[in-house]
C-alpha cells in the first residue's frame, strides 16, 4: 500500500516538473494555438473525472469529492480555453 502511494506521488511530482519545463519553453506565438489544442485533452480528463465522481461506490467518499473537484476544474479549463480561442479567432476576422 505504501509502495503504491510513493509511486503515485513520485509520478505526480515528475508530471508537474515536466509540465512546468514544457510550458516555459513554448514561445508566446505558439501558446494560444497549443492551448486550444489541449482542450481536447482537458475534455478527456473531464470524462475521467465524471466517471470518478459518479463511481457509485458508497465506501469511497473521497473519490466522489475529488471527482467533483476534478469535474469543476476541468470544466473551467475547457470553457476558458474555448473562450480564449474564440477571442483569438475574432482578432483575425474582418471588421464590418
Amino acid at each position: 500500500m505504501m509502495d503504491m502511494l510513493i509511486m503515485q506521488v513520485s509520478l505526480f511530482v515528475l508530471a508537474v516538473i515536466l509540465g512546468i519545463e514544457l510550458i516555459t519553453k513554448v514561445p508566446a506565438t505558439l501558446h494560444t494555438p497549443l492551448m486550444s489544442g489541449s482542450n481536447a485533452i482537458s475534455g478527456i480528463s473531464l470524462v475521467g473525472a465524471l466517471l470518478a465522481a459518479g463511481s457509485g461506490d458508497i465506501n469511497s467518499l473521497w473519490v466522489s469529492i475529488l471527482g467533483m473537484v476534478a469535474v469543476a476544474l476541468a470544466t473551467i479549463n475547457v470553457v476558458g480555453g474555448f473562450l480564449v480561442t474564440n477571442r483569438m479567432l475574432q482578432m483575425f476576422s474582418r471588421r464590418r
